[in-house]
């Protein structure tokens, strides 16, 4: 880059990393996007992506670091805080030469970034510092040096990882002195391993890569210890909480859910608690109290400021569909007066699909038919599976909280049919995802009991050794037909109810 004598030779703007690590060169190609120490600053341009377009500030700066402060607290006031900086890189006295794309042996490099104020001592008071749009972590200042300074740090910048692998000894030093297996054994005992932060694009993976753009496949349900008094002072044991999120799993699995247990974890949440709820707790003074918390489901210990903080042991329950979710898109026409299926809701809190209108004969098929939904729930029927809704539009209606009541936080089914009846009106497709089954599946749900001889009385132990505690095995039969009129589940959520219950089929089609 084309520069006067007088200004290699003196005060320049020159870059200081102030937060962040400055050694982007060992990450490879599009390190050099990311201003380091010792670069001279050549351009700023404030007010990027503005309307009007940015305000280019060239080098040479009259006045230095000082009048480009001067320029950063009036963008800050402006609000207009969006940044690039454009540097070039000196050309180094030691190691490789630097080319540049204008062939002037200097690496130029730039960032994007925003004016963020930052609070220095010295005395200098409040500064303005640049923090990489790309690498939150990444903030840099501006600082006034001798071009030979700027020429000096990265000289030693580029002498770092020699100097981490071999010592404090030049790699020309090293490799001259001494037999060549006891250079390589030094090199190899003093050898350490770097590490840094890489750029990922996110938003490209979670979009191109996940069966349902950027929504995930894993799905959990966080279960609350049970509260044993009104006050919420005193909590049923983690051993309880622990049997109620198993046997969630394996009624949702009994009822016809086709779910697959992965996980199950414990999860600490905070709360302030004092008084009596306080003194009831188990309070960790020193480790031969940790014991104690081992099953206790609320503990709690005092901050520094005196206030006693609670943590209260829920239980997290991961589990996912057992084939996957399948997306199923009813395309709405002129005439359709229903959508041709009717919905409810389990005990566990599933939403799924409880019948659907048989239309064979006639001239004008449902949007349940022309979308496959009646399909699906046949086969569903056979296999002797719910059709569980798991998204509406994107958006997951699946169960995802038990209160410390033991109330079932989901989704409402009047709100959710008047929501695709407004669909129907105004003629906009549905997009809803199923949870899919396999024949492989551990949890076989519902199963009707063959007829045979009265089984003997064992011990309920003695199955124990040989079932999986997450899968369903056995159970009472149960008919496979919903009987018209009555839903499988009450329908409400916490303390508050939907205002009806047990309603006829025909009433919740929509």
């Amino acid at each position: 880059m084309p520069m006067e004598n007088g200004r290699r030779q003196g005060v320049v703007v020159a870059i200081e990393c102030v937060a962040g690590g400055s050694r982007a060169e060992e990450w490879g190609p599009g390190s050099s996007e990311t201003v380091q120490t010792g670069d001279v600053v050549e351009e700023l341009l404030i007010g990027v992506g503005g309307r009007g377009g940015p305000a280019a500030h060239a080098a040479p700066f009259k006045g230095g670091r000082a009048a480009l402060q001067k320029l950063l607290h009036a963008a800050y006031r402006r609000d207009e805080t969006s940044v690039e900086v454009r540097v070039r890189r000196p050309a180094q006295g030691q190691g490789q030469q630097m080319v540049a794309d204008d062939g002037s042996g200097e690496l130029v490099a730039r960032m994007h970034a925003c004016i963020v104020p930052h609070e220095s001592g010295g005395g200098r008071g409040r500064q303005y510092v640049l923090r990489s749009i790309r690498d939150p972590n990444y903030a840099v200042r501006l600082v006034d040096r001798m071009e030979s300074e700027c020429i000096a740090i990265r000289d030693r910048e580029s002498l770092s990882i020699s100097n981490a692998i071999y010592g404090c000894r030049p790699l020309a030093v090293v490799l001259s002195s001494g037999s060549r297996s006891s250079r390589v054994v030094c090199a190899l005992s003093k050898a350490q391993l770097q590490d840094g932060y890489v750029s990922y694009p996110w938003e490209k993976k979670m979009r191109e890569s996940l069966p349902i753009p950027n929504s995930s496949s894993f799905l959990s349900m966080l279960i609350l210890p049970t509260a044993l008094d009104r006050a919420g002072s005193r909590y049923n044991t983690v051993e309880d909480t622990l049997a109620r999120a198993n046997a969630w799993i394996l009624s949702s699995q009994a009822s016809g859910v086709p779910i697959m247990f992965l996980n199950i974890q414990t999860e600490a949440l905070l709360t302030k608690i004092s008084g009596d709820m306080a003194s009831s707790t188990v309070s960790a003074g020193s480790l031969a109290d940790l014991p104690n918390l081992a099953n206790a489901s609320l503990y709690g210990f005092e901050d520094y400021h005196g206030v006693d903080i609670g943590v209260v042991k829920a239980v997290r329950v991961w589990y996912t569909a057992a084939a996957g979710e399948v997306p199923v898109e009813i395309i709405l026409e002129e005439g359709d007066v229903k959508l041709g299926f009717a919905i409810s809701r389990t005990e566990e809190g599933f939403i799924y699909i409880s019948s659907v209108m048989e239309d064979d004969d006639g001239e004008h098929q449902a949007p349940s038919t022309r979308s496959g939904l009646r399909d699906l729930y046949r086969e569903a029927k056979r296999a002797s599976k719910l059709l569980v809704v798991s998204r509406v539009s994107g958006h997951k209606v699946l169960p995802w909280m038990v209160s410390s009541s033991g109330a079932i936080r989901c989704f409402d089914t009047v709100s959710l049919s008047q929501k695709l009846s407004l669909h129907r009106h105004a003629l906009r497709p549905i997009l809803l995802h199923v949870l899919m089954w396999d024949g492989s599946s551990d949890a076989p749900a519902r199963p009707v009991r063959q007829p045979g001889p009265a089984p003997q009385m064992i011990p309920a132990y003695a199955e124990l050794p040989r079932q999986n505690s997450f899968a369903y095995v056995e159970q009472p039969p149960v008919h496979t037909e919903l009987e018209a009129g009555i839903m499988q589940g009450r329908d409400t959520a916490g303390d508050v109810s939907f205002r009806f219950h047990n309603f006829s089929l025909p009433n919740n089609w929509v």
